[in-house]
């Protein structure tokens, strides 16, 4: 299985943000948008890291609970049931890319895991692609391996 870093950052919210994904620190990719929020980078970020590994089973490991949380704890299950609003009958924020996002990892035949790791608490990888992930809100340009 193939595990892979992701992480998003935003300068301000919403602001100038941007996204990157790392399999080890010789196969990686960022990007950024100019007005965007830190929810969206998260999740953009597990998008493109599986767009960037089309077969075979992945593990995203991630320090955005929201990210996690709605895999692990199948959050989707209720959007959907509920016609994409959330437990407090609102509309599921970042709809487009939740959509994007389940087609990769729910509706496809491989295998797909997220898992949560401690943000700014050490981890070499999460460490890593924050960097990338900072340097791409703050320049505005993409990166890759």
């Amino acid at each position: 299985m193939k595990r892979i870093h992701t992480d998003g950052a935003c300068r301000g919210n919403p602001g100038p943000g941007g996204w990157a994904w790392a399999e080890g620190t010789t196969r990686y990719a960022s990007g950024a948008e100019a007005h965007t929020t830190n929810q969206r980078m998260e999740v953009r970020a597990a998008i493109e890291a599986l767009r960037s590994t089309p077969e075979g089973a992945v593990e995203i490991v991630s320090d955005s609970s929201y990210v996690v949380k709605c895999f692990n704890d199948k959050w989707y299950l209720g959007w959907r049931r509920r016609g994409w609003k959330n437990s407090q009958g609102q509309p599921v924020a970042n709809r487009d890319l939740w959509e994007e996002l389940f087609a990769l990892a729910l509706e496809s035949e491989r295998q797909v895991i997220f898992s949560w790791v401690k943000g700014h608490s050490g981890d070499p990888m999460n460490e890593f692609v924050d960097a990338l992930a900072t340097l791409s809100a703050d320049t505005q340009r993409p990166s890759s391996s």
